[in-house]
């Protein structure tokens, strides 16, 4: 039977233990991961040489795009983009096709398309008013040609015409019949003259009565540069939104030298496309008919002359106020 000397075995067990524990503290590894650990293949880097900082290279956008394009320039120069410089793309590679210049989309008043407007309302009151002319038209060729057979309205409407003929050009034509015009005649709304909402007259019975709304003075406008010569595709009456008053609005529109003025019966002198940024177009009227702008509105508002001649009593049933709108 073997014999354990127990008080001799416990010194020794005791004694192998504290050596593998301070054998683990002072070389940072367990006896397990040193059996397993292999040799790095990396070879030891002396910390006792000095390091060298690796050569930085600088570039400039401009040079990246030289070379990339293809184009030898100084990399100090400017970068042009051929999208937003015309004169640039011939020293840009590319195979892209070349394409025409584009040209402006019409020559329509305030440089927005027009298409034809549905039959309706203003139809019905530009081809009565057309018709009303076209009447006319006879007896003032017959005023014209002898003062003793004219009408007051005639010999006023004849005076007008014959000043604009003598104007020295278009454009002097164009501000006399303005002037002339609306000195001529009084703005009354259409509530007050005929107690309806819009009812549009023609030229000699403005003239007659001496007062009309701005519907009337741009019509008779139209018929006195038409009669003093003026190419009827270069007059169109337009019916706009005045957004700095909120209000409805007519006026003439005159093609001169290929730009569009306008004839407004609240100003004596002609309006350039920067004085009219108010304007917000809604119709255009002339020979060929009512047409509608082709304008990027979220939602077109009704213009007045929509309306049918219906009382100002009925107006104001159906949502409209009796109030009297600002001059126009």
């Amino acid at each position: 039977m073997l014999r354990i000397d127990q008080p001799r075995v416990f010194p020794r067990a005791l004694g192998l233990a504290l050596a593998l524990s301070v054998g683990t503290l002072l070389g940072g590894t367990s006896p397990a991961d040193a059996r397993t650990k292999r040799p790095s293949s990396e070879p030891a880097i002396d910390s006792s040489l000095p390091m060298t900082a690796p050569h930085v290279r600088f570039f400039t956008i401009n040079a990246v795009l030289a070379k990339h394009d293809g184009m030898r320039k100084s990399a100090s120069g400017p970068v042009e983009l051929a999208s937003t410089d015309p004169a640039s793309r011939s020293a840009v590679a590319s195979d892209a096709p070349v394409l025409p210049a584009i040209e402006a989309p019409t020559d329509e008043p305030f440089g927005l398309m027009t298409f034809r407007a549905p039959e309706g309302v203003l139809w019905t009151k530009w081809r009565a008013v057309k018709a009303a002319m076209d009447a006319d038209a006879g007896s003032i060729v017959r005023c014209n040609s002898d003062d003793s057979r004219c009408s007051p309205s005639e010999r006023r409407f004849t005076a007008l015409m014959r000043g604009a003929r003598d104007a020295s050009d278009a454009r002097a034509r164009a501000e006399l019949v303005n002037r002339a015009v609306n000195q001529a005649v009084r703005y009354v709304n259409d509530y007050q003259q005929h107690g309806v909402a819009d009812l549009w007259t023609s030229p000699l019975q403005t003239l007659r009565s001496g007062i009309g709304d701005c519907e009337d003075y741009a019509i008779a406008k139209y018929a006195l540069l038409r009669s003093a010569g003026a190419d009827e595709a270069d007059l169109k009456l337009v019916l706009v939104r005045d957004l700095a008053v909120r209000q409805d609005h007519a006026v003439l529109a005159v093609r001169l030298d290929g730009r569009w003025l306008v004839l407004d019966n609240r100003r004596s002198s002609l309006l350039e496309g920067r004085d009219l940024q108010s304007f917000m177009p809604l119709f255009a009227i002339d020979h060929r008919g009512v047409s509608l702008f082709a304008a990027p509105y979220a939602a077109r508002p009704h213009h007045e002359s929509e309306s049918d001649m219906a009382p100002a009593a009925d107006v104001e049933v159906a949502g409209g106020s009796s109030s009297l709108p600002f001059q126009l």
